[in-house]
């Protein structure tokens, strides 16, 4: 798998498929179709679901420094078939993949986690001792 992921691969930032971000921010896909906050780890797992062959890199997106890991791609083999034959463009790859992560395994433990957390009573008030 390593061997097939090489430099002509294609790249795909998560920021390319965030639904938080705008077009000067570096989103490539409506915002209709995007996903929100989507994580290289997601990315790649969706990749591997589509039998794409494909590398997690530790680097940085350019437009914004504090977004940092990518994903590799291999969209063809070495020969120039397509890895799978349903997908034949960077534009296809990043409808799919925004249409999947939603429906991670890893994300919706995260939704069920932050739903029973704000289940808990808010407390109200700023509360402390009062000055004299």
């Amino acid at each position: 798998m390593e061997d097939e992921v090489t430099k002509k691969s294609v790249i795909l930032y998560p920021v390319y498929i965030n639904s938080k971000k705008t077009i000067p921010e570096g989103r490539r896909i409506s915002i209709e179709k995007a996903c929100e906050n989507p994580t290289c780890i997601e990315i790649a797992d969706c990749c591997k679901y589509l039998k794409l062959p494909c590398k997690i890199e530790d680097k940085v997106y350019p437009r914004d420094f504090l977004q940092v890991g990518r994903v590799r791609i291999a969209l063809k083999r070495e020969d120039g078939t397509f890895t799978n034959p349903d997908i034949s463009s960077r534009k296809q790859l990043m409808l799919r993949v925004a249409e999947m992560v939603p429906r991670h395994p890893g994300r919706a433990k995260k939704q069920q986690e932050a739903a029973t957390s704000s289940n808990a009573p808010a407390k109200s008030g700023k509360g402390g001792k009062k000055k004299r």
